[in-house]
């Protein structure tokens, strides 16, 4: 009888199927499979392999070349659902790691000082890390994508960074809000987060380093304001503030000079393009019905490249008679001709004097600072508000306000108040002047900072001590500082008419006025600038 090989008869099993015995034969069925399982186990050669383990080869082959055909049909849908381009690649890439790996370590410090101080900190830290995930999202798609030729074509790709950073801006907005330096720290910096939409260097933005380092110094005289109010107070929010600067300088912007310098890594040239979603069909309006005003039109996107559109009214004065000129036109057609009589050696009456009908309008006169603050019709609040902040606002006319019972975990908030007088008796935590004139406020000691927003003639007295006070964007301010208080440390920006009267330290009661500069000269030197307050010297 012939018996096949081992390997042979393996070979063959496989290819086809045994067909099942009949009932004579049976019993010698045993008797020929005998020869085949000594064989079996007599057989040691490196070429024989076992059925199970080949059929097992086989079935991670097949499974890997399903695996290869679904990657190539979702990859043919990039343009329906760009969410989910790169998302295989993405979890291996060395450069997206690193993100994760950076963006981890950094929010890690920053959420954790976050959640101790709670409420609009914490809301606000949550929408910075949407707007980094909102980033990381694009860097995995343009590997996927064409590079737009211009920042028009890829507006509509960078619109969900765009929604971030508006987010972030809205908390901002109306009446200064809690915490105002924490969430306009935030929304200033997110503009570092526009080195995603660097297209190369013609297309009106720095170079991704250089950008990182500029949005930052934008964000950190707010993120300066937080290490100063509360130094010596809460240890969470100097925390806080810290973690902020780290973020970016060094985080972001070693990340971006080590993996990005040039900008993102856009796809070939045969990868799918950017596409300009299909704008959606108008709804039809529905009957007019009364209700609250419209919400504020949204502010202008951060990538926008659209011009303003011109003005349709046509240009008056002087702009158009050179507008006419310019237009090549016969600018001496509509001239009138200067007859016998006009000519001033034919007039009768040649004394010069020109008749009071026939004088110019006087010019229009020159409107203070003080008039661009308009105040709302609201009523007046002098009260305290959960036990920790004192707000004053809208007083017209009221020389006597006072606030005697108060802390040093108190706060005080002026607003809105016209030609009044507050006097504070005790010690807060700060005191904010905003949008006041012709105000005056007399306080003894201050914990923090006294700051002056927004003001037109504001006269301001400090009985005890100040370690700091700002003034900013204001004109006509007089502050008295008493000998408790001649250390502190005064901080002025796009101000002007500032004097500082001290006690005199010859007589009791006379004062020594003091005018701080508003002008700087600027002078390369030595490689760097220097700085200098002009002086004014006469002959």
């Amino acid at each position: 009888m012939y018996f096949l090989s081992p390997q042979k008869k393996e070979r063959k099993s496989l290819a086809q199927p045994q067909k099942p015995l009949k009932p004579h034969q049976l019993e010698a069925a045993p008797q020929r499979r005998a020869p085949l399982n000594n064989a079996r186990r007599r057989t040691n050669s490196p070429g024989s392999i076992h059925p199970t383990a080949m059929e097992k080869a086989l079935v991670e082959r097949l499974e890997a070349a399903v695996a290869r055909l679904e990657a190539a049909a979702s990859g043919a849908s990039l343009s329906s659902a760009p969410r989910d381009l790169g998302d295989a690649p993405a979890a291996s890439d060395p450069v997206i790691v690193a993100y994760d790996e950076f963006v981890a370590g950094a929010f890690g410090r920053l959420n954790a000082a976050a959640e101790k101080i709670g409420g609009k900190v914490l809301e606000a830290t949550n929408v910075l890390a949407e707007a980094f995930a909102v980033a990381k999202d694009l860097l995995v798609q343009a590997k996927q994508l064409q590079k737009p030729a211009s920042m028009a074509d890829g507006q509509d790709f960078f619109k969900p960074l765009n929604a971030a950073i508006a987010k972030a801006a809205t908390m901002t907005e109306g009446r200064r809000p809690d915490y105002f330096n924490h969430m306009k720290s935030v929304a200033d910096s997110l503009s570092a987060l526009a080195w995603v939409a660097f297209l190369g260097k013609d297309c009106g933005m720095s170079f991704p380093t250089a950008h990182v380092e500029e949005s930052w110094q934008m964000a950190e005289f707010y993120n300066n304001k937080v290490l100063v109010e509360y130094r010596n107070k809460d240890a969470d929010h100097v925390e806080w503030a810290k973690a902020l600067k780290e973020l970016y300088m060094p985080g972001l912007r070693d990340y971006v000079k080590k993996y990005y310098p040039l900008g993102p890594v856009w796809g070939a040239a045969g990868s799918a393009p950017v596409i300009q979603p299909k704008a959606a069909a108008p709804t039809p309006k529905a009957p007019a019905v009364k209700g609250p005003p419209p919400p504020a039109p949204p502010s202008a996107p951060l990538f926008s490249t659209e011009k303003s559109p011109k003005p349709s009214q046509p240009k008056q004065g002087m702009s158009a008679v050179f507008q006419e000129i310019s237009g090549g036109k016969a600018v001496t057609s509509g001239l009138r001709k200067v007859t016998d009589d006009m000519k001033t050696k034919n007039r009768a009456d040649r004394s010069g004097v020109v008749n009071s009908a026939a004088a110019a309008a006087p010019p229009p006169t020159k409107t203070s600072r003080a008039g661009s603050f308009a105040f709302k019709s609201a009523p007046p609040k002098l009260e305290l508000q959960m036990g920790r902040k004192w707000v004053v606002e809208n007083q017209v006319g009221k020389k006597d306000l006072a606030i005697d019972d108060c802390d040093s975990r108190q706060s005080v908030y002026v607003y809105g108040c016209k030609d009044s007088v507050l006097q504070v008796n005790g010690k807060v935590n700060n005191i904010t002047v905003d949008k006041c004139t012709k105000f005056g406020i007399v306080f003894k000691d201050v914990v923090a900072a006294f700051e002056v927003v927004n003001c037109s003639g504001v006269e301001v007295q400090c009985q005890g001590t100040a370690p700091t006070i700002s003034i900013d964007n204001s004109s006509g301010c007089q502050l008295y500082l008493s000998k408790d208080s001649l250390g502190a440390s005064i901080t002025s920006a796009k101000s002007s008419e500032m004097n500082v009267l001290v006690p005199s330290g010859v007589t009791d009661g006379d004062w020594v006025e003091h005018a701080l500069p508003q002008q700087y000269i600027h002078s390369f030197k030595d490689g760097q600038f220097t700085t200098s307050p002009v002086s004014h010297s006469g002959a």
